[in-house]
């Protein structure tokens, strides 16, 4: 079947598989996590005794396990946030997926926005902030000339809300705007940041949309542009996006990069993207902060880069390298994406958390999808509502904190 003639993308469903509950053996889990290739490479620039490391980690994991907490618990709640992702309104008639297969509520996404900030502001002990992951408006609104109206009319949607909300970039941000406009928009939300005194390595460069804040004390978000390296909305006779395509060339041959067909490594397809290495770089100047310090960090990002919580085609090019850089840490309790809109979960062997939440475009009017996520010292418990389900992540026991 030929991709061709689609103005935007989205990972086809057939491609999607869940991962909820799957769980490596402990051997095969080592095989893959110290067994050769890039991802090998980059764990031996920090595991000393790999294998030990490893073996205590899957012990502490197991042990966590043993002992998961009920949504009851009764510890101090320490803060809340909101989390949703893949919007994309239009102002259209229902419509289906590229497969036919999945029907998508395009005017009805914006009731479900209105529904969520309805509840978010009844909580209470309402969330701090939200975090949008992604995917605002549907890339149909190009094709129509409607690009500007319809964010606005999302962005008015979420004035409602009494607490301020983080936006993620995803890919059909990039095909109804450019780069350059998306940096002028609302949609840029770098202005909410926390910059870390006398610590100017901690300072995210201009060439990527990316930040750090503190919600609470001890807790650090971080916000990654997964789309840094990527085709989409860069300047085709730009260097950027030569060197973009030359990547995205070299891992597929197709004739339709939004294609994966016969990929070896799926996830370069052009709806993708990928982090530089100078965010890269970045990223591990703020975690290495935030290990000194002792602080617990959340990630945001469009694309997921944990294979077991989503399906290959959907994580960002350079997964692996992203990995890299979080895992030679310990302060990582969690990872949110969005993308997948079938959503996704698995604790990784370093107790990191990844959720890939279930996207609002393809939620019936019935139902619902989004959540809150509750704070604790020893764990973040997810509430969803509709489609997104319960989560107990408990951090591994060197993460919990004291107070």
């Amino acid at each position: 079947m030929s991709f061709r003639y689609r103005t935007s993308f989205d990972p086809p469903h057939h491609f999607r598989c869940r991962f909820r509950f799957l769980r490596k053996s402990q051997e095969a889990a080592l095989s893959a996590l110290l067994g050769g290739g890039a991802l090998a490479g980059s764990l031996e620039a920090f595991a000393e005794e790999p294998a030990r490391v490893y073996l205590e980690t899957c012990l502490e994991v197991m042990a966590d396990k043993a002992n998961p907490g009920t949504l009851t618990d009764n510890s101090e709640r320490l803060f809340s946030f909101g989390v949703i992702a893949d919007i994309q309104y239009a102002d259209l008639e229902d419509g289906y997926n590229f497969q036919g297969s999945r029907r998508r509520y395009y005017r009805h996404s914006l009731v479900h926005l209105q529904g969520a900030i309805e509840d978010w502001n009844k909580e209470s002990s309402m969330p701090c902030c939200v975090l949008q992951l992604g995917d605002i408006i549907d890339g149909y609104n190009a094709q129509y000339k409607t690009s500007e109206k319809s964010l606005e009319v999302v962005m008015n949607t979420f004035k409602m809300l009494k607490v301020p909300v983080h936006h993620t970039w995803g890919n059909h941000e990039f095909y109804n705007f450019n780069r350059d406009y998306l940096t002028r928009s609302k949609l840029n939300t770098r202005f909410l940041e926390d910059r870390i005194v006398d610590h100017p390595e901690t300072i995210p460069s201009e060439n990527y949309y990316a930040y750090h804040f503190v919600p609470f004390p001890k807790f650090r978000f971080i916000l990654l542009d997964a789309y840094d390296l990527s085709v989409l909305g860069v300047d085709q006779s730009s260097p950027k996006y030569q060197q973009c395509m030359k990547i995205l060339r070299e891992h597929n041959p197709n004739t339709e990069l939004n294609s994966p067909q016969g990929l070896s490594e799926p996830q370069f397809v052009q709806f993708n993207g990928g982090f530089s290495q100078e965010q890269l770089n970045w990223l591990n100047e703020v975690l290495a902060f935030s290990d000194t310090n002792q602080e617990k960090v959340v990630i945001v990002s469009h694309l997921p880069i944990y294979p077991e919580a989503s399906d290959s085609v959907c994580l960002a090019w350079n997964y692996r390298d992203a990995l890299g850089v979080i895992w030679s840490h310990k302060c990582v309790v969690c990872f949110f994406a969005g993308h997948t809109h079938d959503g996704g979960y698995c604790e990784d062997h370093f107790g990191v958390h990844h959720v890939n939440l279930e996207g609002v475009i393809e939620t019936a009017p019935v139902s619902q999808a989004f959540g809150t996520v509750h704070v604790y010292p020893d764990k973040m418990v997810l509430k969803g509502r509709g489609r997104v389900p319960d989560r107990i992540m408990n951090y591994k026991k060197e993460k919990a904190l004291n107070f």
